[in-house]
């Protein structure tokens, strides 16, 4: 049993390590529905889908122009322009004719190429003349030749990015069969919290963590399915705790082992708590169990810069889980080499905050106790520091975690 004193609760911290298994272990990904395409951006593939039809479903213009038989072009210049008779919508294209298309628009049968606007001269008497020859299939795309029916499209586990709704719109199953969104429910400890934008009197804490969860739950494929705010005790966060409609519930600050931080207490006495306190800096008071109908609940720290990382390293996972995305951390993962150091404690897994320099190598900016949110903000990436380490030595080569396009193609430059 936990040693309690006067201010505090004593409490053993799991390994970084041990956490992960637990999320693993526990954390299953959710049933599959039908969506409409459009709805399906971001969404995980539960099956894999197949074109219905041929794309394009016949030969169609792949430029403006003029559709014709590309043998009765033979010849032609500038010099030598051939007169083609023009003629409208046709069925079938007549011999020595020549019929205006735009891109996109199915060839007339008998057509077999297009010639540019450019390589054609106009003339007022329904006629016109080609000075360029062209070959057959010129300026054509032919029938299936972007996919054959019954050929793939994505396969089950593949996150459907912008290129895969367009294939499915064009050719594909316009329900596709994916893995439903986690339904997150935020439960944000304090009775002061003030949403960003509004007046904020004397006392009143303003909200953080609510609109930065938002953007991490939204990122890694997740809904918010509902964002309130409790006093400390017991029984307001067990009722909340027990509120239906949630596949994972986040429960942000009072997570300490002060005497006034309920939030361990609440959940063990409605479900059970698995982990309270992790190896883990910032995060260090972080944990998770379930509630009482088996639903993963993450305790999260108050103290914005720890609520990130806890979140990424911990809550993240799960809900990538649960949504069927790759649970890893979404961030390029690239070696680089140390300009300055990082000392750490053995024992902890640590975060800490990087900058890309011109030539390729990173280093460290100031720790998050130290710059809180700013740390993240003003930087390219980050390191991990496993617990079996006392941090990295100038000029080591390590695992770095690169937040955009800039930091890549920075990393791209120095290769």
């Amino acid at each position: 049993m936990p040693v309690e004193t006067d201010r505090t609760r004593e409490f053993k911290r799991a390994s970084f390590a041990e956490v992960l298994a637990w999320i693993d272990r526990h954390v299953i990904r959710l049933p599959a529905e039908h969506v409409p395409v459009a709805e399906a951006a971001g969404r995980v593939l539960a099956e894999e889908v197949r074109a219905a039809i041929d794309l394009p479903p016949v030969d169609r213009a792949a430029a403006d122009g003029f559709a014709l038989r590309a043998d009765e072009t033979v010849g032609a210049s500038g010099y030598n322009p051939l007169p083609f008779s023009l003629v409208s919508d046709p069925d079938e294209l007549p011999s020595g004719s020549a019929a205006r298309i735009a891109s996109g628009e199915p060839l007339p049968r008998g057509a077999d190429a297009v010639v540019r606007l450019e390589h054609v001269e106009p003339h007022g008497s329904g006629v016109v003349s080609v000075i360029e020859p062209v070959i057959p299939g010129n300026e054509v795309e032919r029938a299936a030749s972007h996919l054959a029916r019954g050929s793939l499209i994505a396969s089950a586990g593949q996150q459907l990015g912008a290129p895969h709704i367009g294939l499915l719109a064009a050719a594909g199953p316009v329900y596709p069969f994916v893995v439903r969104r986690p339904r997150v429910r935020c439960l944000l400890a304090g009775r002061n919290l003030v949403p960003a934008g509004r007046p904020q009197s004397p006392g009143a804490t303003r909200d953080v963590d609510g609109p930065l969860l938002r953007a991490l739950i939204e990122r890694d494929g997740g809904t918010l399915a509902g964002e309130c705010t409790y006093e400390q005790g017991h029984s307001g966060i067990a009722r909340l705790l027990a509120a239906p409609n949630a596949d994972i519930v986040l429960v942000v600050g009072a997570t300490g082992p002060a005497t006034d931080d309920h939030a361990a207490a609440a959940l063990a006495e409605t479900g059970s708590i698995a982990v309270h306190g992790v190896a883990l800096r910032p995060g260090e008071t972080a944990g998770c169990g379930q509630s009482a109908t088996g639903t993963p609940v993450f305790l999260l720290p108050g103290a914005p810069f720890a609520c990130l990382w806890a979140y990424e390293l911990l809550a993240g996972r799960a809900i990538r889980r649960l949504g069927g995305r790759n649970p890893e951390l979404p961030f390029a993962r690239r070696e680089r080499r140390m300009a300055g150091k990082i000392v750490s404690e053995i024992g902890m897994t640590e975060v800490r905050a990087v900058r890309c320099l011109p030539d390729g190598s990173i280093e460290p900016l100031a720790s998050f106790a130290e710059a809180g949110l700013a740390a993240a903000a003003h930087a390219d990436g980050f390191v991990i520091v496993p617990e079996d380490s006392e941090g990295f030595g100038q000029g080591a080569r390590i695992a770095v975690y690169l937040y955009d396009e800039r930091a890549l193609a920075m990393d791209a430059a120095t290769l």
